[in-house]
């Protein structure tokens, strides 16, 4: 099993210099500056604190992982826009959307390891399996409900219509009560 590795100056770091860090972390998210001249400000801002400037190689390292994942996350975001517009909520509960991102972010990370073992690569296939497992589930339990609410949809209309049939005016009010209560459980006091 490998170690964490040698810690870097931005490991190093002494807590008065966490919120620089994260201020570096986020310029270097916006990719509106260079890293060069962030990298400059940064050891700017320690050195006005008092703190060791960070080595030009370590913020590289740094920066280079950093636009690795962003890289990663947009073309997935991009991936799943254009599987996105086939699902609908009435495929797919968006809770289990969300659980699936986060697994999915999280097998990321243990791709990110240096060493990829069989016991970690066994994570990975489970996860992926259980994603798809929860999502099947899901749009079995949604198509289950609607098609239940349409039976029952389909019956207050077919009273509604044996009403008018025998020649009764129907009451568009009791109409409306029925269908909220037969469908929708919904009950006036």
């Amino acid at each position: 099993m490998a170690g964490r590795g040698r810690l870097s100056n931005l490991d190093q770091l002494p807590e008065e210099a966490q919120d620089d860090l994260i201020w570096a972390i986020s310029e270097l998210n916006q990719r509106r500056r260079s890293q060069a001249d962030i990298l400059f400000e940064f050891n700017d801002r320690l050195e006005a604190k008092g703190i060791e400037p960070v080595s030009r190689s370590a913020f590289n390292r740094r920066a280079t992982r950093l636009a690795r994942r962003t890289m990663q996350l947009e073309e997935r975001r991009f991936i799943y826009a254009g599987v996105a517009e086939r699902l609908t909520p009435d495929e797919v509960g968006k809770t289990d959307l969300v659980l699936g991102e986060f697994l999915k972010t999280l097998i990321d990370d243990l791709l990110d390891k240096e060493e990829m073992g069989t016991k970690n690569a066994m994570e990975l296939a489970k996860a992926y399996k259980e994603t798809l497992v929860a999502q099947r589930h899901s749009i079995e339990l949604r198509r289950k409900a609607e098609e239940q609410a349409k039976a029952k949809l389909i019956k207050a209309v077919d009273q509604v219509a044996g009403a008018v049939q025998s020649g009764e005016k129907p009451d568009g009010q009791e109409v409306l009560r029925k269908i909220r209560e037969d469908i929708y459980g919904i009950f006036e006091k």
